[in-house]
């Protein structure tokens, strides 16, 4: 390649004296002054007073190309004088600066874009993405379900809360899987299925995740319906047993069992859902599972559990220990019970340790069997099925389909009956027999002594 295109006007070497003094004529945009020893090496002076480093060269027999090396002061004189070596070098061997500085510069912002991108994806985690399926994906389903999706995801695949979430494989989600399923169970497992597929498959329509890991994910087991329910002896003694747990888990335990509601439905509760008179309680449709509003009759027991509940001055909450959350922990005030009921067991077998076997351990149950032995009990005690699923705040129960289009009426006469009968059942079969029941702020049974 040929030296570049004669520079205009003069030619001094360009140093720092000479750039110094360099000043743009009245009336002129610019003015561009070449060095006298490399060809093609210039700095450029415009009305602003800004000063630019430049090489020019002409690309084979075609047009003039410049270069910009730099502004001046950024960039001294010899810096540029090198650039501009390198740059005529290059020209000189076939190349194209100008050309090349571009493709540069497009790559450039290309590693910088996806180096951004990277960035913005690795940021959102698993746990982010929890959090945003929550309260964007999940902003028309009922708070209920809203709240159990959240905690079941960051509970149960709590390993993946930090990962980002795009790098999450069907081998990793497979994993996590199987781990539930070890630890937890299988219906754990399949319920974590169901909210993590449901997400990702979210996340991947809008484009926070190229796939969902989740999708044909397997679990082990089936699903086995639930038939547990306690016997009339756990039912007594596990009423003796809550009186050993004082407040808050006592009441709520009592209060769980006497009203048949769920667990956070009762641990949720506020003063302000209760009647003046503590005859009823309204769970509203926000705290529902069912999304619909709940009127919850309350016998007696109930009430004067209530009653004896102390109540903080601007607290909301019933069942709290800092009056803006409510209890939870259920699985150790579980724990609690059990230890108690034990020991009253173990009392009574010391009682009639003539018997030549220990009486079988019972199956285990959950605070959740309180609903399915309540209904079940007053069955026996005459009260209709459709009356237990309004107690129970069933949507689809014994009456359903067309007919559950027509039938609107609640029952409210009948269910307020069926809790008072459930009641006066509870407290009956804790009766210890040949023991008088002492009262302390209901009507609670004594633990059996020797």
């Amino acid at each position: 390649m040929g030296s570049s295109e004669d520079p205009p006007r003069r030619k001094v070497r360009l140093g720092k004296r000479e750039i110094d003094a360099l000043a743009c004529p009245p009336g002129r945009r610019d003015l561009m002054l070449f060095d006298a020893e490399l060809p093609g090496f210039g700095v450029r002076v415009t009305d602003t007073g800004r000063k630019v480093f430049l090489f020019q060269y002409r690309l084979g027999s075609g047009a003039v190309r410049r270069l910009t090396l730099g502004d001046y002061g950024a960039m001294t004189p010899a810096q540029a004088r090198a650039a501009a070596e390198q740059a005529r070098a290059q020209a000189r061997g076939g190349g194209d600066p100008v050309a090349d500085r571009r493709e540069k510069n497009r790559s450039t912002l290309a590693a910088e874009a996806a180096a951004r991108k990277q960035s913005e994806a690795d940021a959102l985690t698993f746990g982010a993405l929890v959090e945003r399926w929550a309260s964007i994906g999940l902003r028309d389903r009922r708070p209920s379900y809203r709240t159990e999706a959240r905690r079941a995801l960051l509970v149960n695949l709590a390993k993946l809360k930090e990962k980002p979430a795009h790098s999450i494989d069907a081998a990793g989600a497979q994993r996590a899987l199987d781990g539930i399923s070890e630890d937890r169970g299988p219906v754990m497992a399949r319920r974590s299925l169901a909210y993590a597929r449901a997400m990702f498959g979210w996340a991947a329509r809008r484009g926070l995740v190229p796939l969902n890991p989740f999708s044909g994910r397997v679990t082990e087991g089936r699903d086995v319906p639930r038939d547990r329910c306690l016997s009339d002896a756990e039912l007594g003694a596990l009423w003796r047993a809550s009186a050993a747990l004082g407040f808050p888990y006592g009441p709520w335990v009592r209060v769980l069992l006497l009203t048949l509601q769920r667990e956070g439905e009762v641990a949720g509760m506020r003063w302000a859902e209760l009647a003046a008179d503590m005859s009823t309680w309204t769970v509203p449709a926000e705290r529902a599972k069912n999304g619909k509003a709940h009127l919850v009759h309350l016998a007696e027991p109930v009430r004067a559990e209530l009653r004896s509940i102390p109540r903080t001055k601007g607290a909301e909450l019933v069942f709290s220990t800092t009056g803006k959350t409510p209890i939870s922990g259920f699985s150790n005030a579980k724990e609690r019970l059990l230890r108690v009921m034990v020991k009253e067991a173990a009392e009574a077998a010391d009682a009639t340790a003539d018997d030549e076997e220990a009486p079988p351990e019972p199956p285990a149950w959950r605070f959740h069997d309180f609903r399915r032995t309540g209904v079940t009990a007053l069955a026996q005690e005459g009260v209709a099925p459709h009356v237990a699923d309004r107690l129970l705040n069933h949507v689809q129960g014994t009456i359903h389909g067309v007919a559950a289009i027509y039938q609107r009426h609640e029952f409210l006469t009948e269910r307020e009956a069926a809790l008072r009968t459930w009641a006066r059942y509870v407290l009956r079969v804790a009766t210890v027999p040949g023991r008088q029941a002492r009262a302390s702020n209901v009507l609670v049974l004594p633990v059996r002594t020797r």
